[in-house]
């Protein structure tokens, strides 16, 4: 069986002939400092993983009401990227900050509740280069499957609110002025089915990834992600439907007190079933298996190792021990990929190595 046929039945909660096994996405800070900058497909290669390739690249288009320029700061181990864009109706401004490892929103663009409407009116819709999805899809073959996500900080609307008004914010805004929430959130909602109707229609993606860390319940409590994330979570869900895309929902953080919801929302998947030790609430085999019970008739699941204190500062048994630990409470029925909880930067290439040779010790 090909990595792309294990990890597809996985998908559809069946089974393969082995336990799936595969990380969330490659960073280029890894790939360049521990396997010579290889390509994420040739490093899955390498350490023996079924590929789990996320691909999204666009083309910002070119539009005299929406005008972009930017500014560099240099810091010592950072720079700062600033942007200002000139609208017919006012300007807006916003920064990121980027190291060797990630990208961070350092100012918000959204800085008055009206600067919403200047979005919605001027920001043009992203052009994906389906050119590439097809190249990309092409060397990966049979190594794995493609992933994307949504234009923004990441697909959810809720977690792109967060990136451009600021959690803390966002948050106090939903007791202090919750129409304008749902107002910011619709006109997010609008932009996110527009670049799906326009981008994405007839590509060979066979993952698409919403959600997002801040709509986790480790950020907000159950009651503001039932009325401020499912409503447009499941609309979201249901246009990528009718293009015949499977859903993955990804909650980076705790997921234990959601769950009903996770399950209500039209995915198809969740991930990233993250520890404690991760920043997540499944901190006991007691809460995996109440995870399970809940979602698992309904949904895949993706995720579970801890990429830090197993992969990266454990030893071969502590990794023995886990991948075990994780294929009793989550895969022993299918319809599971093992896969580290989120990122990781400084993992050893053998552990990697040693993560995918355990797994694949579990067979169906």
């Amino acid at each position: 069986m090909t990595s792309k046929e294990r990890l597809m039945l996985a998908i559809k909660r069946e089974k393969p002939d082995r336990l799936p096994v595969t990380i969330h996405q490659w960073q280029p800070y890894h790939l360049k400092k521990y396997m010579n900058d290889i390509s994420d497909i040739e490093a899955n290669k390498l350490c023996g993983l079924d590929a789990s390739i996320t691909f999204f690249e666009v083309e910002e288009p070119i539009s005299k009401k929406w005008q972009v320029t930017t500014t560099m700061e240099y810091k010592e181990n950072y720079y700062v990227k600033h942007y200002k864009i000139n609208t017919p109706e006012g300007i807006l401004t916003t920064s990121e900050g980027t190291n060797a490892m990630t990208t961070w929103v350092v100012d918000p663009i959204v800085k008055k509740e009206e600067d919403i409407y200047l979005l919605k009116k001027y920001q043009p819709i992203p052009k994906l280069r389906r050119d590439k999805v097809k190249k990309v899809y092409d060397q990966l073959g049979d190594d794995g499957i493609l992933r994307t996500f949504l234009m923004g900080k990441q697909g959810g609307c809720w977690q792109d609110a967060c990136e451009l008004f600021g959690v803390e914010k966002l948050i106090m805004a939903t007791f202090d002025n919750p129409t304008w929430v749902h107002e910011f959130l619709d006109i997010l909602l609008e932009q996110k089915l527009k670049y799906i109707e326009q981008n994405l229609k007839g590509l060979s993606f066979d993952l698409i990834e919403t959600g997002g860390g801040a709509s986790s319940n480790t950020v907000i409590s159950p009651s503001l992600h039932e009325e401020f994330c499912t409503p447009y979570d499941i609309k979201i869900h249901d246009a990528l439907h009718t293009l015949n895309y499977p859903v993955v929902y990804h909650t980076c953080g705790g997921m234990m007190k959601i769950l009903d919801l996770i399950k209500i929302n039209h995915c198809d998947v969740s991930e990233t079933l993250s520890p404690t030790g991760m920043g997540g609430d499944i901190g006991t085999d007691q809460d995996g298996i109440q995870l399970y019970n809940t979602l698992h008739n309904d949904l895949a699941l993706i995720g579970g190792m801890d990429q830090l204190n197993i992969l990266e500062n454990g030893n071969d048994t502590a990794i023995e021990n886990e991948v075990q630990r994780l294929f009793n409470i989550y895969g022993q029925d299918g319809g599971y990929i093992l896969s580290t909880s989120d990122h990781f930067f400084e993992t050893p290439v053998d552990r990697l190595k040693k993560f995918a040779n355990e797994a694949k010790k579990y067979t169906y």
